[in-house]
């Protein structure tokens, strides 16, 4: 095998890792979530932008307000997870860069001054940063269930402004019974890769 990392973590983060759709009700903790965001937030971004946004929705109102926006199969399984974030990109991350790109702070105001260009950036690069989280998710041992089957511009207007723009909701835990569908099949390396 040519991975550092050995098989059980392979393990936790791919192989045996699914999408979950239920959870126990062990509670997600705040510390859990600040431990996974302080490892994710070191993954890769252009520019080192850092667009992704995280709302945590943890009151039972705010729950109930969020719900009504899923499409109907993903409602349950998100009323019941004990924790649920919404990922969105924040299209004025640009303001940031002089903060997190402290060699080049111009770049602020030569490759993003149009929003069109900023809200693109935005998009690509917070979807990165919410595969890290999903990944960062499993780190914790807890299992992770991603779902775009929503109103999201309902929830941008429930949750969020015009800046940002909802990517995805996440419903986090431990797996509870029944939690994994049968694994779907993956393309093989050829099928994937061409080398030039």
């Amino acid at each position: 095998m040519s991975l550092v990392l050995d098989s059980a973590a392979q393990d936790l983060l791919f192989r045996e890792a699914r999408t979950a759709n239920s959870f126990s009700d062990e509670p997600v903790t705040e510390e859990q979530v600040q431990a996974i965001y302080d490892l994710v937030k070191f993954g890769p971004t252009a520019f080192n932008q850092t667009p992704l946004r995280i709302t945590l929705v943890r009151s039972p109102e705010a729950r109930e307000r969020l719900v009504k926006h899923l499409a109907e199969g993903n409602q349950a399984k998100t009323a019941a997870a004990p924790l649920v974030a919404i990922l969105s990109a924040d299209n004025e991350f640009h303001e940031e860069l002089p903060q997190l790109l402290p060699h080049f702070p111009q770049a602020k105001d030569m490759f993003f001054a149009e929003r069109p260009v900023r809200e693109q950036s935005a998009l690509l690069n917070a979807a990165l940063q919410a595969a890290y989280f999903i990944v960062g998710v499993r780190a914790a041992g807890l299992a992770a269930g991603p779902m775009t089957g929503a109103d999201l511009a309902g929830i941008q207007k429930e949750f969020l402004d015009a800046d940002h723009t909802p990517l995805m909701i996440v419903n986090i835990g431990k797996p509870g019974e029944d939690a994994w569908f049968p694994r779907s099949p993956r393309l093989a390396f050829d099928e994937v890769v061409t080398t030039v």
